[in-house]
């Protein structure tokens, strides 16, 4: 069945030829280069590093940039990448994600031209890869208080602290680290492989995010030169704002896992034959849950269309984009759920997508602040009472 015969509402029409051009780019390689090997690579618990020059050379990184050469995409073209490679996998995306809106977007942000000219070309050409280190053992969805300290030492500071669920931890060259300096004021450092009294540990034993690499940042009296921090960054606001722009892409990448569950369960569901030859499909029951997920899918992808229009014009605010991120996130786990059930026991095996996807949005319904946070944050917005203690410092 044809895509565009389940697009009830032309959202394909909303879309630039630009925006379409650059989807089907990505989806083409996704099919080609990922969906082939992806079971295998999960199945292994292992990052394929080996295609972070080809992601590179589609431009995935910093896309929505125009500086060194970057192509300067709009935020709905980047959001469609960003949909289609968690269409493929939870880690594809992650690693696109944490590259370009934490790490590349507070280089840009906030950073010297110093850092900028020597981090960007090697961040955008895949010859060098980030990570992004706020959460800390204990403090995830209250990074206000977290306990990472930097101390100013002559043209030196010294951090102490441990960072954990680390993206790219591990083979990362270099770390966006945020800390408390004596003042009380959180600053971002540019932690480079090497360093003295820096090392990244690989957490062992996940479920979800297989084919992702997820580390522990420990930083035990590491000398980060004053050139090493970031200049214009103070305060919780900045690491703050590099999740907002991580939460938009995930809104639209959950909507990318939740098709690729969609169609796995309809194409099941039209080929798999019960009770004297009848496709499944068409029984009551079955209609109902791919009714249920065609109907969620579509209000999400409007909805991230217009958040994608938002940004492009400049007034997008945060709470939009914890709305988009906390509906996709639920759409992505029930259309995943549901379609397991479509597939019945087949639905847990690794000859369909549908299991590692499950266990893949279960990660990305609780990183880049939980459904609850979420929830809050918009509770707040609508009644004007925090239900939750605020940061101290923002």
């Amino acid at each position: 069945m044809a895509l565009e015969s389940l697009d009830l509402y032309g959202i394909e029409d909303l879309y630039t030829d630009e925006e379409r051009m650059v989807r089907d780019t990505v989806r083409a390689w996704v099919r080609e280069r990922v969906l082939p090997h992806i079971e295998t690579w999960a199945w292994e618990g292992r990052f394929p590093d080996e295609l972070v020059p080809e992601m590179a050379e589609l431009s995935l990184f910093g896309a929505t940039f125009s500086e060194y050469g970057l192509p300067g995409l709009s935020n709905v073209a980047y959001g469609l990448v960003m949909q289609e490679l968690e269409r493929g996998d939870s880690g594809l995306r992650s690693f696109v994600s944490v590259q370009s809106a934490l790490v590349m977007y507070p280089i840009m942000t906030w950073g010297s031209q110093a850092q900028k000219d020597r981090w960007i070309p090697l961040l955008a050409s895949g010859r060098a890869v980030g990570c992004f280190g706020l959460t800390e053992p204990d403090f995830g969805s209250n990074p206000a208080a977290m306990r990472t300290r930097a101390r100013r030492d002559g043209e030196e500071w010294v951090v102490n602290g441990e960072k954990a669920w680390i993206t790219n931890g591990s083979i990362a060259d270099v770390a966006v680290v945020w800390a408390k300096d004596d003042d009380g004021i959180v600053r971002g450092f540019l932690v480079e492989r090497g360093m003295p009294g820096f090392s990244a540990v690989e957490h062992k034993g996940k479920y979800s995010l297989r084919a992702s690499v997820t580390s522990q940042l420990v930083l035990s009296d590491c000398r980060v030169p004053e050139s090493s921090r970031l200049p214009g960054a103070s305060g919780l606001k900045c690491p703050l704002a590099c999740l907002t722009q991580a939460r938009y892409g995930i809104a639209w990448g959950a909507l990318g896992s939740a098709l690729a569950t969609f169609h796995a369960g309809l194409d099941y569901a039209r080929t798999r034959t019960q009770f004297g030859g009848a496709p499944i499909a068409s029984h009551q029951i079955i209609q109902e849950r791919l009714v249920w997920m065609a109907n969620e899918i579509t209000k999400g992808q409007l909805m991230v269309w217009r958040l994608g229009r938002l940004k492009d014009e400049g007034k997008d605010t945060s709470v939009q984009v914890s709305q988009a991120k906390r509906n996709s996130c639920w759409v992505a786990r029930e259309c995943a759920r549901l379609s397991r059930e479509i597939h019945g026991a087949n639905g847990i095996v690794n000859e369909f997508p549908v299991m590692r996807h499950l266990m893949n949005i279960e990660s990305v319904y609780t990183y880049e602040g939980t459904h609850d946070m979420h929830t809050l944050i918009l509770g707040e917005h609508l009644t004007g009472i925090p239900a939750f203690m605020p940061p101290s410092e923002v």
